[in-house]
């Protein structure tokens, strides 16, 4: 599998698109809105930038794109009137990888300037955007030129499926019945691009940069715990359902595999002061309730229905969907997805009705030595 050329979200605006099916995506990023408010502050204020550099990681397409720099934006130019600064100048860096939709976003970038000033009632800063469309597990940007990066719900995702996890039969991620070395190829490749990607990113910011990374992990220490696969194996359920039935063939569901990884914040904390560049100024774990969606503020999203926002099985499958339809059709064809995921959506009917299901999230702010 590519993934470089296969990964990506659902593009476009339709009812499978990651803009309008990430929501959970959103709740993440305004949990921990009020992290990232003291590390641009301190950014700032150790900095004093003229033009402040942006990046935003694994941006995807869609409302969330912009939340993160709209907030940054607003803290520094509130913080100018406070010290009776002039406004910097702001370079935006949206990376992502190639087949992202790019143009969803750019199309609202030019009047974000416009709307941001409007909700400041004031001038602000001259804002310029650029797109960035490679592999974060790569360097993207010059030596020492971003002062801020913003990574959110993208960091579990690898840069490939693991090697050596032929025997992984059944099962399309790590599972209880995986074998033990189908998790340490899991493991050691995440080890692998989670050290290469800090030690890109330790090149590309200037000293005392920030960094703040979001990323689906677990809290126990066990690789095939429950709170980080249990998604996964309801949907080989729904697939090995279909392969019993004819509609798929056992061989494609055994050489099927997710290039995924969710990383114990131990993990994380290893790989960070094993690269060494990075002093680590926070590491949280939060959860997110499956089964909420009808808790949070749907605002966004209008164009979905109060309906199917109540329905919680419905929106897991639509999310899980805006994410993995890609690498699915690229394996399996397009002609058996819409049957897949309504049988995704009864499985996780029947589960979520009866049971607590959770995402769980590590947050970690770094900065450069």
């Amino acid at each position: 599998m590519d993934v470089t050329n296969i990964l990506h979200m659902n593009g476009g605006i339709g009812k499978c698109s990651y803009a309008n099916n990430s929501i959970l995506q959103q709740k993440v990023i305004s949990l921990t809105k009020h992290i990232r408010e003291e590390a641009i502050i301190r950014v700032y204020n150790s900095i004093h930038p003229r033009c402040l550099s942006i990046a935003e990681l694994g941006c995807s397409s869609g409302p969330n794109a912009f939340i993160v720099v709209s907030e940054i934006i607003k803290i520094v130019e509130n913080l100018c009137k406070e010290m009776n600064h002039k406004s910097p100048e702001y370079k935006v860096f949206m990376n992502d990888l190639p087949e992202n939709d790019f143009n969803n976003i750019f199309k609202s970038s030019s009047t974000f300037e416009e709307k941001l000033s409007n909700e400041m009632k004031s001038q602000i800063g001259p804002c310029y955007f650029y797109a960035a469309p490679t592999s974060f597990y790569g360097r993207i940007f010059p030596n020492q030129t971003l002062h801020f990066i913003h990574s959110s719900s993208s960091l579990h995702w690898l840069s490939k499926v693991p090697e050596g996890i032929e025997k992984n039969k059944g099962n399309i991620y790590i599972s209880n019945t995986s074998p033990l070395n189908v998790l340490k190829a899991y493991y050691e490749q995440f080890q692998k691009d989670f050290s290469l990607f800090l030690k890109c990113r330790a090149e590309e910011l200037v000293e005392q940069g920030q960094m703040f990374l979001t990323l689906l992990g677990r809290r126990s220490e066990h690789q095939s715990t429950k709170e980080c696969c249990y998604i996964w194996e309801l949907m080989a359920k729904a697939l090995n359902d279909m392969v019993l039935e004819g509609k798929i063939k056992e061989k494609e569901i055994d050489t099927f595999n997710i290039p995924y990884y969710t990383p114990s914040p131990s993990e994380v904390k290893l790989e960070v002061l094993k690269e060494g560049s990075f002093t680590i100024n926070l590491l949280e774990v939060s959860e997110v309730n499956l089964n909420a969606y009808d808790t949070w503020n749907t605002l966004e999203y209008e164009s979905q229905s109060c309906e199917s926002f109540n329905d919680g099985a419905y929106n897991v499958a639509q999310c899980i969907r805006a994410g993995t339809e890609p690498l699915l059709v690229s394996h399996f064809g397009e002609a058996i997805i819409e049957e897949v995921f309504s049988r995704y959506q009864e499985i996780l009917n029947d589960h979520m009705s009866n049971e607590k299901i959770v995402f769980i999230y590590v947050t970690i702010l770094l900065t450069r030595k």
